[in-house]
């Protein structure tokens, strides 16, 4: 199982996105995190700048939309150029029905649950979907602390997948770094969002990588790896 690295943009400078995304090329997905002041308290990027983001690299971008209606608006994503895009169960009307269309359009479809929601009653969305996020912190802000309280939610939602035999994503986000990545590989996540670890870093593109050798250490002798 190989571990991914994906640089979260919200912790970039937004004065100078278009370098910021050139100076982690080396990382597997670009996390582009969409608020709208309404699902989360705060307001980042709509679609201008990812269509502006696609332009400017050549690494993929992975939007992450806590937005309310994702219904409405999670299409338009892919349309600007997205790879992968995450809506949050908690404000899709129709997540079938939702994962298939970005499916349609030709990205990877993806579903975030919050820290206080529970994997269990979505089981049988899983083969809809690409990957699963669990927020390790409360979306809508980055910086925050590594929430542990996420750890058996993480190790129950990889028992899920690999109950179905599912070639399925396992991503965190929130408070991931240097001292949280082995555990939250360990529990079964292997797509990690990196904010401050990686573009606070004196060279982002090292830290992209020393996160990526340390996950994959703790993903080598983890057991639910084994087999794979």
């Amino acid at each position: 199982m190989a571990a991914q690295i994906n640089p979260s943009i919200l912790s970039a400078d937004f004065a100078r996105l278009a370098d910021e995304a050139r100076a982690v090329e080396g990382a597997d997905w670009l996390h582009v995190d969409v608020m709208d002041n309404h699902f989360v308290p705060n307001l980042t990027l709509g679609v201008p700048v990812v269509e502006s983001l696609a332009r400017a690299t050549e690494t993929p971008l992975d939007c992450h939309l806590m937005i309310e209606d994702p219904d409405r608006w999670a299409s338009q994503y892919v349309e600007a150029g997205a790879g992968s895009v995450t809506f949050h169960v908690e404000a899709a009307a129709a997540p079938v029905r939702l994962a298939r269309e970005i499916r349609a359009k030709g990205a990877r479809a993806a579903m975030a649950l919050k820290p206080a929601t529970a994997i269990e009653p979505y089981e049988e969305l899983l083969p809809e979907l690409d990957m699963v996020l669990i927020m390790t912190v409360e979306p809508g802000f980055g910086g925050q602390s590594f929430l542990d309280l996420t750890l058996p939610k993480i190790r129950r939602t990889r028992e899920l997948i690999g109950r179905h035999g599912l070639d399925l994503w396992l991503q965190v986000d929130g408070g991931v770094s240097a001292a949280t990545i082995e555990r939250c590989a360990e529990a079964g996540a292997d797509v990690f969002v990196a904010g401050s670890a990686v573009y606070g870093a004196e060279d982002p593109a090292e830290a992209v990588r020393s996160l990526r050798d340390s996950a994959r250490k703790a993903t080598a002798s983890a057991p639910w790896a084994c087999g794979h």
